[in-house]
């Protein structure tokens, strides 16, 4: 009998608890119901801690200020630098508080640096003149070849980065002001020209990948040691297109060395690859390390196998301190990964 009493107790408790638990979720409902009729999910949104406004869509606001960084808006600019993004709050107003996201906007790149590019015709390695692009100064250099300027075979094309846009000529006032006359000369001296352009030394920023795998005639080595964060061909939100390198992440500051000897063809900013040297070791073949802290090395220096070259680091568009390797062929990227890591 006792048994029976005690089983009605805990059934009796049952029910009670479960009539508890009906009534907390029927008024659950009536007050979530209530803060949706009454109030809205909205973003705050801080920059350095001062108070912008307010977003609907905190990832479409992000998108914005990164393809504006990634583009830029105007002739010529190749990216923005903007060192300080806003953040999110996520909160409930109420419905009828309007949002703000053009202002927030403005606020965010207001405080951006605008990186131009452009091209230089260099003669002798001295900049002449400046084009606004690489068909112009490739139509300029193919029309001075046309007319056998004296000096076409020491005119060289260099892509530039600057925070300040050189002064940009049109294509015929370019020709007109590279063209040299050739001198007559005398039947009896033998003329020998020799042209210094050479795909070894030029910077390619094509985006397209390959999966294919190429003979490099010579052996890399790791440039450091590090977990790879971002493999080769990878699509993502933080980039515009696949992924042309490969990604290691390390401390700022550690060593990187030259995977292989060559000759550094480029040692400055480009971009957004932030600070990037560039080895040529022969045949067409290039080795890229981007984002670097501290560069140590300059154009036309000779490096050896395992010597160090720069410094990890996360300048231009990089979301932490890594190394960004790009293995290319004659300007095409190929994966870092079928010969080194």
């Amino acid at each position: 009998m006792l048994k029976i009493i005690k089983a009605r107790k805990v059934l009796m408790n049952f029910r009670t608890l479960i009539k508890l638990l009906a009534i907390l979720a029927v008024a659950g409902v009536l007050i979530w119901t209530a803060i949706i009729f009454i109030y809205k999910p909205i973003y705050s949104v801080t920059l350095n801690g001062q108070f912008l406004g307010y977003c609907e869509d905190k990832t479409e606001m992000q998108n914005r200020i990164n393809e504006y960084m990634d583009n830029g808006s105007g002739d010529n600019v190749a990216f923005v630098e903007i060192n300080d993004l806003p953040e999110y709050k996520m909160c409930f107003l109420k419905k009828g508080i309007t949002t703000n996201d053009d202002d927030i906007f403005n606020k965010v790149i207001s405080n951006g640096k605008n990186y131009y590019t452009y091209y230089a015709l260099a003669v002798n390695g001295e900049d002449k003149v400046y084009v606004k692009n690489l068909d112009e100064s490739e139509s300029v250099l193919q029309e001075l070849k046309d007319k056998d300027s004296a000096n076409k075979d020491n005119i060289t094309i260099e892509e530039k980065y600057n925070t300040e846009l050189a002064t940009l000529v049109a294509k015929e006032d370019a020709v007109n002001q590279l063209y040299q006359e050739k001198q007559p000369v005398d039947d009896k001296i033998m003329v020998a020209s020799v042209t210094n352009r050479s795909t070894n030394n030029r910077i390619s920023t094509s985006t397209k990948v390959s999966k294919g795998k190429v003979n490099l005639g010579i052996t890399l080595i790791e440039p450091i040691s590090g977990i790879i964060t971002a493999k080769y061909g990878e699509v993502s939100g933080v980039r515009s297109s696949a992924h042309t390198g490969l990604d290691i992440a390390a401390p700022k500051g550690t060593s990187i060395k030259a995977a292989a000897s060559g000759t550094v063809v480029f040692a400055g900013r480009k971009g957004t690859f932030g600070l990037m040297v560039a080895i040529s070791h022969g045949n067409g073949v290039q080795t890229y390390y981007a984002h670097c802290s501290k560069l140590l090395v300059s154009v036309g220096q000779t490096v050896s196998q395992g010597d160090i070259i720069a410094q990890v680091g996360s300048t231009g568009n990089s979301t932490g301190n890594h190394l960004h390797l790009e293995v290319r062929v004659n300007g095409q990227s190929y994966n870092p990964q079928k010969y080194v890591y």
